[in-house]
């Protein structure tokens, strides 16, 4: 591949792998730890992940389990959950905190798939707007030593790049709505 074309394939990966690490955050009725990745714990005074500050099993397929390494960060664990937008309540027995996930209902898991096939579009225009911006300075290269055909040869590599990660995002929207609609 193009040595020009690199930093937009580049570009074109990373809004393909942050698609992948949002729908990890997605929740499909099972307990799934990355539900917890972006939420912060106030310890100290610092905003810190609640990974850092605890230890988080999944001891069944509903249920998640949060014991952190200090007892008196239980209660700020448990504001940090109430305060996103996970919608479940914890729960904890003094030493850890529980996490129950009930069942989706059918409209809950057809609003996430919406939100699933939403989030797959957003990736789909930044990938295409990196396309844009790739074909923009190919074509400014043409004011300068390269060939109309070295310009198209560019132009063909970054739409294949294109057509590529298009493919990739619309398999992860296929596979991450199966996921969410499987009962």
């Amino acid at each position: 591949m193009d040595a020009r074309v690199k930093p937009f394939e580049e570009k074109m990966q990373k809004a393909y792998d942050f698609l992948l690490n949002d729908y990890q955050t997605i929740r499909a009725g099972r307990a799934n730890p990355h539900v917890l990745d972006k939420l912060k714990v106030d310890y100290y005074g610092t905003p810190t992940p609640i990974q850092q500050v605890g230890n988080i099993t999944v001891p069944e397929a509903r249920m998640i389990q949060i014991a952190p390494w200090e007892k008196s960060l239980i209660r700020e664990i448990e504001k940090a959950i109430m305060a996103s937008d996970i919608g479940i309540t914890p729960s904890n027995d003094g030493s850890v905190i529980r996490l129950v996930f009930p069942e989706l209902t059918e409209e809950r898991r057809k609003d996430l798939v919406k939100d699933v096939k939403k989030k797959g579009e957003e990736a789909k225009v930044a990938v295409r707007n990196i396309r844009r911006e790739a074909n923009d300075s190919f074509k400014k290269l043409a004011k300068t030593e390269v060939s109309e055909d070295e310009i198209k040869d560019l132009e063909d590599s970054a739409q294949k790049l294109t057509d590529k990660f298009i493919k990739d995002i619309d398999k992860a929207i296929e596979e991450k709505s199966k996921e969410i609609l499987t009962v």
